[in-house]
């Protein structure tokens, strides 16, 4: 049995703000460590519970967080940031199930350091599901047929994954105050409940259900400024809405319409503000 455990950062106990989540900023390497024990603390629930195979996706910025010397033993790992399917790269069919940790909640809505993607994304829409990160690579995992299990991360995080995802485990390790304020458990106190709650997550495997993409879905992100839409929609496939920041693309199936929303994003970034 196989597991695959998509590690993001924003969400991970203790981490209020960018200082956390930047590698030039003086709080990172604390942050790696913390991102790190509590991926082990994943991988060591999951190993009880009888799963052979833990494969671990770096899904933060650059994709380099986690600290390979100090990952469980027993897990393999996917690090560096040019991944074809970036958090979700390598799923497929063979995996029992999907867990995603350290998550945040998507752009516009509560909770700490929330985004999607990058900060020029005000919506993200797979036909009229309105979605973050976290949606979008739910429904690249329920291409395969795979639930995602359990998510952790903030409050918010949480909240947005049990309204799109009946049945799936969560794991609130931090509660948001403000976007760049939390109330936390401690550490160790965290490590504890995320082992308890991926036990629990692989014993409900069976009543939790994938996502299912549509067939032909249409892919809009609504960016911040018209200059980023502009830029998006040098995409071949993209087209402007008129008369708003929103960039449309009608993909094949939704691997196309994950791999268009990476390009698009990547070409927003150009854009300036003045």
């Amino acid at each position: 049995m196989k597991l695959f455990l998509s590690v993001d950062m924003e969400g991970i106990t203790g981490l209020p703000d960018y200082t956390f989540v930047e590698s030039n900023k003086h709080n990172y390497e604390r942050a790696r460590r913390i991102m790190t024990q509590e991926a082990n603390a994943i991988v060591e629930g999951a190993l009880s519970k009888g799963i052979k195979e833990v494969l671990v996706n770096d899904s933060h910025s650059k994709m380099n967080n986690l600290l390979v010397e100090e990952l469980h033993p027993d897990a393999s790992l996917i690090t560096g940031d040019f991944k074809p399917y970036s958090m979700v790269h390598a799923l497929d069919e063979t995996y029992l199930g999907a867990v995603f940790a350290g998550y945040h909640s998507r752009a516009g809505q509560p909770g700490v350091m929330s985004h999607s993607m990058i900060f020029g994304v005000r919506n993200m829409y797979i036909n009229e599901v309105v979605v973050g990160e976290l949606g979008l690579n739910a429904f690249v995992a329920g291409y395969y047929g795979v639930p995602v299990i359990m998510v952790a991360g903030d409050d918010g995080a949480c909240r947005e994954a049990e309204d799109l995802l009946p049945g799936v485990v969560t794991a609130v390790v931090k509660e948001s105050i403000s976007r760049s304020a939390v109330k936390t458990l401690h550490p160790l106190k965290s490590q504890a409940l995320l082992r308890e709650k991926i036990v629990e997550a692989i014993e409900k495997r069976d009543q939790i259900m994938p996502l299912t993409p549509p067939e032909k879905p249409v892919l809009r992100i609504e960016f911040v400024n018209y200059g980023q839409a502009e830029w998006a929609a040098l995409m071949p496939g993209c087209e402007i809405i008129k008369d708003t920041t929103v960039v449309e693309f009608k993909a094949k199936d939704i691997l196309e319409a994950y791999r268009a929303m990476l390009v698009m994003v990547e070409l927003a970034l150009q854009a300036k503000f003045c």
